[in-house]
């Protein structure tokens, strides 16, 4: 593994506003940059009371402007609610603007819910465009100074993109193109192993990357003590019960006992999806670390947790940054 990097939905807390949320997203940018974190990823999503980063492009520019060295960049934009030049206008402004500290992760899912998924887009197509989408974007960040329509700024600023999944679709697309491939096992790992196994196998060195190159996403929720990460964790779990309830909302406050808030069923579903994570002190931490990194042998581990008190976000954070720091190897 050559690097660690961070994943952030910009959670908006309960007692707290979207401002707040954005706030907090470039102070936890800043001390990552600081812990010697490689990137730092801003996802898509809308309608969720919970998460202030539904204008990605926007966000990450404003968390570009306040850094210096880390990279910045979208994990991902989900591809199916964008024109593909809209995006590559978009990132190649970024580009342009923070040359060299950009990356553009594409997902195939909506994102949201259906009556979002129509209320963003004028028309519904049908069908799955998207590995033509991801083509036509390739194309736009090329050197095709001749081609009819460009993207000004956009041409000739290849912005690095990469193919995200959580399933067999995007590891195919990803290892057909010749692209990086980020998983996103923090809250659906069930086809984690084999969606590696096949990337691995049927990638094609391309001009964008010579071998493969594998990013794990992983739940972190770092304290002093295991007891405090694992009340840290809690917000989280209710979040994601809520979710699968139906029951979308702001980040809640931890709670001392979570299965006392969460049915037996419901919560095995919730332990399901969120097992790709580590959670505990330092010592405790290190081990479910490398646990994880030793069963997927990733280039790159992308760390996300919702804590609801931002301090102590990005102290978990700088926890999770000690540690790793101890399991990297430098690049062959």
């Amino acid at each position: 593994m050559h690097h660690f990097s961070i994943l952030d939905l910009s959670p908006v807390p309960e007692g707290a506003s979207t401002a707040d949320a954005l706030k907090a997203s470039v102070a936890l940018a800043q001390a990552g940059e600081r812990a010697g974190y490689h990137r730092f990823w801003l996802a898509e999503h809308h309608n969720m009371p919970g998460i202030a980063s539904a204008a990605t492009a926007v966000a990450i520019g404003h968390v570009a402007g306040a850094t210096s060295t880390i990279r910045v960049g979208a994990g991902g934009i989900m591809l199916p609610n964008h024109a593909p030049l809209v995006v590559a206008e978009a990132f190649g402004t970024l580009a342009t603007l923070y040359p060299d500290r950009i990356d553009l992760g594409l997902g195939r899912a909506p994102g949201t819910d259906g009556l979002t998924m129509r209320a963003l887009r004028r028309n519904m197509a049908q069908e799955d465009t998207f590995p033509q989408d991801v083509v036509e974007l390739l194309g736009y960040f090329g050197d095709n100074a001749e081609a009819r329509v460009r993207a000004v700024p956009g041409t000739g600023t290849h912005v690095p993109v990469w193919i995200l999944g959580s399933s067999l679709f995007g590891a195919q697309l990803a290892a057909y193109l010749g692209l990086p491939y980020a998983f996103a096992s923090h809250f659906a790992p069930a086809a984690l192993d084999e969606a590696l196994a096949i990337y691995r196998a049927s990638f094609r060195p391309s001009e964008y990357l010579k071998r493969p190159y594998a990013m794990v996403a992983a739940g972190c929720f770092a304290a002093e003590t295991d007891d405090e990460a694992r009340y840290l964790r809690s917000s989280q779990m209710l979040a994601f019960a809520r979710l699968r309830s139906g029951q979308p909302g702001k980040l809640p406050r931890p709670v001392a006992d979570i299965e006392a808030e969460v049915p037996p069923a419901l919560m095995r579903q919730v332990e399901g999806a969120l097992s790709f994570s580590a959670t505990g002190g330092p010592a405790t931490l290190e081990a479910e670390l490398k646990r994880l990194i030793d069963r997927t042998q990733p280039d790159e581990i992308i760390l996300t947790g919702g804590i609801h008190d931002p301090e102590k976000r990005v102290r978990s954070f700088e926890i999770a940054s000690e540690v790793l720091k101890g399991l990297v190897r430098e690049p062959a």
